[in-house]
């Protein structure tokens, strides 16, 4: 059977290549990009109606592979490549003969004359600047508008002085916390491999006593990264980092610090271990982002090795609020019993069941279905050249 290919329209920059498939409807959209060419398939409407279309373009020079990608619209899906090297084509494919399927996108087509004459209009008096200064002092006394220019462009340079140092400030402030919580964890770390280096398994008790208040100090300080997203220091919402943060704190302080007998138990260790482990590679991925530095491993670790981690710390959280629910059912801890001032009542071992189930249920499946879509769309571009992104059409 003949493969059949849809029509692509194709447009350039200097920088840029914009391909844009005809087709309607699509769907399984795959694009595999490689320095020198683009593999495409998807089912659609296209020239010879509802088919499975698919194509292969050799490119005339090299494409930043890394960053192409494509959008799937409701009429179209257009593939966004960068030129490895900024210039000019003067065709899209390797060989002179293009296929029949192959057109130019006269729409957005640009050339280098055209990017030329986009440039800032030609003035004139730029050319001849001491005879119209003359002519200005002959006719008016003074050079119109030097004066206001003057205090514009001092405005202008200011207020852009202003936000380059605030936006320096905000840099410098966020690698020093990213750094500062790298070096507690660290530490933190560090002393349980001593201590149970050198003590063995008779350490595993010992840890809380050892690590506890440290914990509870960096847990305490992780509340600023709610605050970072309300002042603008990070994206995103103050939601997802307020749930996790008080998630984490639940469990430190209502369920093992105040709760003397838990202090021993293993499952601390093991949950300790585990949330030091996330954070020890979370942080250092931050600073690497503020730098400006991809570092290949550390972009793996930090999108994959939640894999084996976070079911392993749901499980310990669950096991930690399991133990602690005959302890409060003994000590009425944050039982709230009638009669009271308030004529209100609340069962805590209630309230830690029904927790429990949430944790369990909907909020391990939402936790990790996320950072599996983080996981795809960060992962899926740079390993697996399969670039995907559903976009719906306003």
């Amino acid at each position: 059977m003949t493969n059949l290919s849809p029509f692509v329209y194709w447009s350039q920059t200097k920088n840029t290549l914009l391909l844009k498939v005809d087709l309607k409807d699509a769907k399984g959209a795959i694009a595999d990009f490689s320095p020198v060419s683009v593999n495409f398939s998807a089912n659609g409407y296209g020239a010879r109606g509802v088919n499975a279309y698919k194509f292969q373009l050799h490119f005339y020079s090299l494409i930043d592979d890394e960053t192409a990608g494509f959008v799937v619209s409701d009429n179209k899906i257009e593939l966004q490549i960068r030129k490895l090297e900024p210039a000019w084509w003067p065709r899209l494919v390797a060989t002179p003969q293009k296929p029949h399927w192959l057109k130019i996108d006269f729409d957005r087509w640009r050339t280098e004359d055209d990017a030329e004459l986009e440039d800032k209009p030609r003035d004139v008096r730029e050319d001849y600047e001491k005879e119209y200064a003359e002519l200005q002092k002959r006719e008016l006394g003074y050079i119109k508008g030097q004066l206001g220019h003057r205090y514009q462009c001092t405005e202008v340079k200011s207020n852009e002085g202003f936000y380059s140092v605030a936006e320096k400030t905000k840099k410098v402030y966020m690698i020093i916390y990213n750094l500062a919580m790298f070096v507690g964890y660290l530490y933190m770390v560090a002393v349980m491999g001593v201590l149970y280096y050198r003590d063995g398994a008779e350490s595993i008790g010992k840890m809380y006593a050892n690590v506890g208040n440290a914990f509870k100090f960096v847990q305490l300080l992780q509340y600023l990264e709610v605050m970072h997203p309300l002042f603008g220091y990070t994206k995103g919402s103050p939601v997802v980092p307020f749930f996790q943060v008080s998630g984490r704190n639940f469990i430190l302080f209502l369920m093992i610090d105040m709760e003397p007998r838990m202090h021993a138990k293993p499952v601390v260790f093991y949950v300790f271990v585990i949330w030091s482990l996330v954070e020890l590679v979370r942080y250092p991925f931050y600073l690497s982002q503020l730098l400006g530095r991809e570092v290949g491993l550390l972009t793996w670790l930090r999108y994959t090795i939640w894999i084996p981690l976070y079911p392993m710390g749901i499980l310990s959280e669950g096991i930690i609020i399991l133990r602690n629910i005959p302890y409060i059912d003994e000590t009425k801890r944050f039982t709230v019993e009638m009669p009271n001032t308030w004529n209100i009542t609340f069962d805590m071992v209630i309230f830690l069941k029904i927790y429990l189930l949430l944790l369990i249920l909907p909020g391990s499946y939402m936790v990790m279905s996320h950072m599996d879509k983080l996981r795809a769309k960060k992962l899926g571009r740079g390993r697996a050249k399969r670039r995907q992104q559903h976009l719906h059409a306003d």
